[in-house]
């Protein structure tokens, strides 16, 4: 949804691998936005034995759940193992999904869980999340209409920006990647974070509040926490891979058993 505020683009490059490619095909995944009826077709097939369709569902999604991971100040590594255990614990479960919701909120809500137990298991363990102390000033861009080069090599920008939506507190930050930068509909919000439509639009005009006041700027939501095509293939790849070792393992239980 358009936004008529505050700040700049963000793309935080300290933690993330640099990139082995031309740096123009590090680009938003290009696909056509799925109706409900493909998405479904899609599950059918993965739940009747086709499981490399289920590629296409990681290649329709990773871009949300990296989103959500990199608002909590989980490091892109970290990110993409939360990612991984988020889309292999779906197809584990995809026959449990009962299209109560989209499937999109579904996800989303298996990686709040993960997020929220990685924070929960690091507290336990003296580990802290916090992201790199950003510089004290911002620097302006006079354009919006920037290449995919000029910004990648922003980099003072997209760590300020990091830090204030990191820095709020859970309930906002949630609502607001969701909304925001995850372009989730209000219902869907609401449903992945289990809140009524009123508390989403209450928090979301909270968090636009408290950023305002850190960031007097203007962004564009599709670049914040973007997981570029670079990482997809191999995210995608690890995927499918720990899928094959599950099923390997069940068919291999199957015959001991027979």
């Amino acid at each position: 949804m358009p936004l008529s505020i505050w700040w700049h683009p963000f793309f935080d490059s300290r933690d993330v691998p640099p990139p082995k490619k031309h740096p123009k095909i590090m680009e938003e995944n290009i696909l056509e936005a799925p109706t409900t009826s493909s998405i479904d077709s899609i599950l059918a097939q993965v739940i009747a034995g086709h499981t490399d369709r289920y590629a296409e569902l990681v290649r329709r999604y990773d871009k949300y759940l990296y989103k959500i991971g990199r608002s909590y100040g989980f490091a892109h590594q970290d990110t993409e193992d939360l990612m991984q255990d988020c889309f292999v614990k779906a197809y584990l479960h995809l026959k449990d999904f009962h299209h109560q919701a989209a499937f999109k909120t579904w996800l989303v809500q298996i990686m709040l869980h993960e997020c929220f137990h990685k924070k929960q298991r690091a507290a336990k363990q003296l580990e802290i999340y916090t992201p790199e102390q950003p510089e004290a000033t911002l620097t302006t861009i006079a354009s919006k209409q920037r290449t995919v080069e000029e910004i990648v090599n922003n980099h003072e920008l997209h760590e300020n920006i990091e830090a204030a939506i990191v820095q709020l507190p859970e309930k906002y930050r949630s609502v607001f990647v969701l909304r925001e930068l995850n372009d989730l509909s209000v219902n869907e919000t609401a449903q992945s974070l289990g809140i009524s439509a009123t508390n989403v639009k209450a928090r979301l005009n909270r968090a636009k509040s408290m950023l305002r006041e850190q960031l007097n700027r203007t962004y564009n939501p599709e670049e914040l926490f973007a997981f570029n095509l670079i990482y997809c293939d191999a995210l995608v790849a690890r995927v499918m891979e720990a899928i094959a070792q599950l099923n390997s393992g069940s068919a291999a239980n199957s015959q001991n058993l027979d």
